[in-house]
């Protein structure tokens, strides 16, 4: 035991978040290709398993079954949850972890900590943790409360409070992950401004960065924001406002797509 926490001391705070995301990712696997995991009681076996975890940790979205019927709910559960460590990082739930437990948080976890989030100083970073943690599940949970008022009233009580809060984190954390079955993703919902807007608005917030988000709510103005978020936000809106051009110019006729919508539906589409 001395020799492990002297060989965990040695160990710089980028190779323990390397080994920390490395450790959720084959727990992950682990858990989905148990048995339990899926609808048919069948293992969908360790590779597969382990890609899907590799996905939902690194929030690419890529899947080899469909998350939607392949998976129970203890598998979508599972991938939930590797899914929003994911998006705030190994770290951040570690953190998260050790308020829950009332432990008080060393040294050298703030300085990993810090370097888990960029920040330049030790000073304040616990503080910064706690509001990336509650401006996250603030604005997941508001996203979640508007996707309810949608899918509640297409799936029921039940499967709607489900599907609202994993569609909320997902996009929140962009990982491109859905439960609606057979690859159909949201486009059940395509003509349906709440939805669209509401998983837009959720991939755009979550995409800027907690560091741009803490700037924007803190200084409120764009004249005052530092100029990695200017940069950032304006970055983003050009990208926003290519793509928007180009997917509704060239799908704007194209019955498979846009065809037989209207100038709004089509717009908010290319969107």
């Amino acid at each position: 035991m001395e020799n492990l926490k002297k060989k965990r001391m040695e160990l710089k705070p980028s190779q323990i978040l390397g080994l920390g995301f490395a450790a959720v990712i084959f727990v992950g696997a682990f858990l989905l290709s148990l048995p339990i995991s899926t609808v048919n009681g069948e293992s969908v076996g360790l590779i597969n398993g382990l890609f899907t975890s590799t996905s939902a940790v690194c929030v690419t979205g890529l899947v080899v079954v469909d998350t939607g019927t392949y998976w129970n709910d203890f598998g979508k559960i599972v991938i939930l949850m590797l899914i929003q460590i994911g998006g705030l990082g190994f770290m951040t739930m570690t953190t998260l972890a050790f308020f829950v437990m009332g432990r008080k948080i060393g040294l050298r976890n703030r300085v990993i900590m810090q370097e888990a989030l960029n920040q330049f100083n030790i000073s304040g970073i616990v503080r910064l943790t706690r509001y990336i943690l509650a401006t996250t599940f603030i604005i997941e949970g508001i996203g979640a409360l508007l996707l309810a008022t949608r899918f509640i009233p297409a799936f029921g009580p039940k499967r709607g409070i489900a599907y609202s809060i994993f569609h909320s984190i997902s996009a929140f954390c962009n990982a491109g992950f859905d439960v609606m079955g057979n690859f159909s993703s949201l486009t059940g919902f395509a003509k349906d401004p709440v939805v669209n807007f509401v998983i837009m608005g959720l991939i755009v917030i979550g995409g800027l960065g907690f560091g741009v988000i803490m700037d924007i709510l803190k200084n409120r103005r764009y004249n005052k924001l530092s100029l990695h978020s200017k940069l950032v936000i304006f970055t983003t809106g050009i990208l926003l406002i290519v793509g928007f051009v180009l997917f509704l110019a060239l799908e704007y006729n194209n019955p498979d797509t846009f065809g037989d919508m209207n100038f709004f539906q089509k717009s908010m589409g290319a969107l």
